[in-house]
């Protein structure tokens, strides 16, 4: 049962038949992991908590710096040197107290990786490397763990999500990391502060979908954002069958070591 305060809170969300009482219900139940606290995981978590997602786990090794500042809207200037993790959790139950966030100080790793995932129902990427990223393709693979991937670089974006058993995963869309040094990082080449705030909106709408079962996911989709052209468009992406992780006869059935460059391809957090 709703409290009197929780239905004029989620009055919206409870008015769309899609949603209702029980979607509402479904959401406050709900466990999604957030995978960084910077441009991408700001306006996820934001949405999230405001959506009523029950429990919130922020993993982010990272304190708050000035130049996070121009984009990563979950800190503020009295927020310099906390950790990311502290800050957001502060912002968001302050937002919806209703949501429970738990906070992972740490980033995620090979040892880890399994260990945090199994906690929770959703896993959204807002990670910023390579190695991070497969690894975090990975071990939600291996888990059976639908994860929503966002990544942003300069002024262009993309969002899709890989869902277990059911179309493409990221080694079929990425088969092997760039070159190490060939993708300048945003330190390099900059960020647009506005475009995780786009992207990261669009990770918590799959998000929510996911969560309630409705609509149509980004799986076998890319969904690609251009903020000086103002175009979005959505690409097909297809399973492949020799994939190494998902593919007919696999070879990654275990995490294994994610050495290879570390170069920042897209920045939601750097």
């Amino acid at each position: 049962m709703f409290t009197e305060e929780q239905i004029r809170r989620y009055s919206r969300h409870i008015l769309l038949p899609e949603v209702g009482g029980a979607g509402q219900r479904r959401l406050l139940a709900a466990r999604v992991l957030l995978l960084g606290a910077g441009g991408l995981g700001s306006p996820t978590a934001y949405y999230l908590a405001a959506a009523g997602v029950g429990t919130l786990g922020i993993c982010d090794p990272d304190v708050v710096d000035l130049s996070n500042l121009q984009r990563q809207i979950l800190h503020a200037e009295a927020d310099l040197g906390r950790p990311k993790v502290d800050s957001a959790a502060e912002k968001l139950r302050a937002l919806n107290p209703d949501v429970r966030v738990v906070c992972h100080r740490t980033g995620i790793d090979r040892g880890n990786a399994l260990d945090l995932l199994a906690d929770y129902d959703l896993v959204v990427d807002g990670t910023d490397n390579f190695a991070t990223r497969y690894l975090v393709a990975d071990a939600c693979h291996l888990a059976g763990k639908p994860l929503v991937h966002g990544s942003i670089f300069r002024f262009e974006g993309q969002v899709t999500v890989f869902l277990p058993g059911e179309g493409p995963c990221y080694r079929c869309l990425y088969p092997e990391p760039p070159p190490a040094g060939l993708v300048p990082s945003c330190q390099e080449a900059g960020v647009l502060g506005v475009l995780p705030g786009i992207i990261g909106t669009v990770q918590a709408a799959e998000a929510i979908k996911l969560l309630l079962g409705i609509g149509r996911p980004l799986v076998g989709r890319l969904l690609t954002y251009d903020a000086l052209e103002m175009d979005f468009h959505t690409l097909a992406v297809h399973r492949d069958p020799a994939c190494s992780l998902c593919g007919d006869t696999p070879s990654i059935t275990a995490l294994g070591e994610y050495g290879f460059s570390c170069e920042v391809g897209a920045c939601p957090t750097a």
